[in-house]
């Protein structure tokens, strides 16, 4: 009830006209940088640090919380459209919300990703006034081995479920794990795979990563069929989700929210890996005309996994605020920006700035709101882009690209290893590899590293206490499990006489 108390005089704080602004100005740019490959919510964060110097700390707070949940929203919109994720989040979106919109459901896609975003960001952003304090100790209970076993869990997982081959699945999560070691290691100081560059010591950025496999990757890939193809003529289809998908997405929108708050909120969580299971999870329960349609374009493919994105962005609060703890990019900006003010997250600061902190968390609900009002009427508006002739799209795409690579660091390095893992994403392309794995490889392999050796210096070298913990142990039957699976099914349909589906 104190909190529910705390909540409305946060409101009062949230829908004063001025901090109304802040808010729609921040899901506006959230939106808008979402949609722009390269340029996530995270940079734009750090462009606007300098209003720390003459905005009130409750409205500045407010619009970087708009941008970042605005952010986790538009970068659906490329992934939809183009297959280009804005947000690295945002890639598994772009498996099936691609396909919808090819076949014509592009609106259909984006309505479902607005909606799932709206209600996930409600229902998240209630949880986190209602049960903080038990998820925060959930997450302190956690140790390195359980994080390893949940890496491990979601590389399998990656493999296994994202591609048609187990074998070539694991290939191409094993790339993104060898681009993931690049830069020097944390523990020993020594330099790994920089070739002597200097600007590789500090790793190559997820941004570019990401960036380079999907958007520079489809678009050579792209050209390169022009010639053996007229033009796709993508039609747009009916405007608004129909009974039947109204039905297929709200069970999703569900779970993807229960999976995106809590894990959202353990240090290293963050949105990746909540939007990967929740589509694994999907893609088990389909049943009948959606279980076909996984592959060509199942809306359950994208409503789950949107709304476990938009989830986790209210977890990621959890830390942040109750502890001081970034568990994002975007999250450590405003980290910063707290500092900037003077001010530094954790128990002290609900006492002593409790205006500042339930006019941020109310200022979650109003920006929610703001965000379906402005994406769902735009909806079949931004499916118009695909009748954008593809030259002219896919070279604003590129250029869009190269400019968000470049600001990462204004280094014409970045812009050299863009174009290099563009061509690798072409390679991969060309010869079936799928790209989330790597990806998934290059965001989590460092982390799982890390949480490696703390557990092997935990237990003095002994393997076993990788699965001393209950929660470690689980994780990594579960692992064990999703790699045996395949070869069952083959040994099954080989005494049944049929051929395997999905065998390497």
């Amino acid at each position: 009830m104190d909190s529910f108390g705390l909540l409305l005089d946060g409101f009062a704080t949230a829908l004063t006209v001025e901090n109304l602004l802040f808010a729609l100005l921040g899901v506006t740019l959230g939106t808008l940088v979402g949609v722009l490959p390269g340029i996530g919510p995270a940079m734009t964060v750090a462009l606007l640090l300098p209003i720390t110097f003459s905005v009130p700390p409750a409205s500045a707070f407010i619009m970087f919380a708009g941008i970042y949940y605005g952010g986790m929203y538009g970068g659906s919109t490329t992934s939809i459209l183009l297959n280009t994720p804005g947000e690295s989040s945002s890639m598994i979106t772009a498996l099936e919300g691609n396909k919808m919109a090819r076949r014509g459901r592009a609106a259909q896609a984006l309505a479902t990703a607005a909606i799932g975003s709206f209600v996930a960001g409600t229902i998240a952003t209630a949880l986190l006034v209602a049960f903080a304090p038990m998820v925060v100790d959930f997450a302190i209970a956690f140790g390195p081995e359980d994080y390893f076993a949940l890496a491990v869990l979601a590389f399998t997982m990656c493999s296994s479920v994202l591609s048609k081959s187990l074998v070539r699945g694991l290939a191409s999560l094993t790339l993104g794990l060898a681009i993931g070691l690049v830069g020097i290691d944390q523990q020993t100081g020594q330099a790994r795979l920089t070739l002597g560059i200097p600007q590789l010591l500090d790793g190559i950025d997820v941004v570019i990563i990401a960036v380079g496999l999907f958007a520079v990757g489809e678009a050579l890939y792209v050209a390169s069929r022009m010639r053996h193809a007229p033009p796709e003529v993508v039609p747009v289809g009916r405007t608004w989700m129909g009974r039947s998908d109204w039905a297929r997405s709200w069970k999703p929108w569900l779970r993807g929210t229960a999976l995106g708050f809590p894990i959202g909120a353990l240090p290293g969580g963050g949105a990746e890996v909540p939007t990967f299971l929740s589509y694994s999870i999907e893609r088990r329960l389909a049943k009948g005309p959606a279980k076909e349609e996984y592959g060509h374009g199942a809306i359950e493919g994208v409503a789950g996994p949107e709304a476990a994105n938009n989830a986790s962005a209210a977890g990621t609060l959890v830390p942040l605020l109750s502890l001081g703890l970034p568990t994002s990019a975007t999250a450590a900006i405003m980290l910063a920006a707290f500092q900037q003010y003077g001010l530094q997250p954790g128990p002290q600061l609900f006492d002593h700035n409790p205006a500042l902190v339930w006019g941020m968390v109310a200022s979650l609900f109003v920006g929610n709101a703001m965000l379906l009002v402005l994406n769902l009427p735009l909806a079949p508006m931004w499916a118009r882009l695909l009748r954008i002739p593809r030259p002219y799209l896919y070279a604003g795409i590129v250029l869009f690209a190269a400019l968000g690579a470049y600001a990462v660091n204004q280094s014409v390095v970045d812009l050299l290893i863009l174009f290099a893992l563009g061509a690798l994403g072409f390679a991969m392309r060309r010869f079936g590899l799928p790209l989330a794995p790597a990806v998934i490889g290059v965001i989590l392999g460092p982390m799982a590293e890390i949480q490696l050796r703390r557990a092997l210096a935990i237990g003095t070298g002994d393997v076993t206490v990788l699965v001393s913990s209950p929660v470690a142990a689980v994780l990594l039957a579960l692992s064990a499990l999703v790699l045996l699976l395949p070869l069952i099914r083959r040994v099954r349909a080989k005494k049944q006489g049929k051929s395997p589906v999905g065998a390497p």
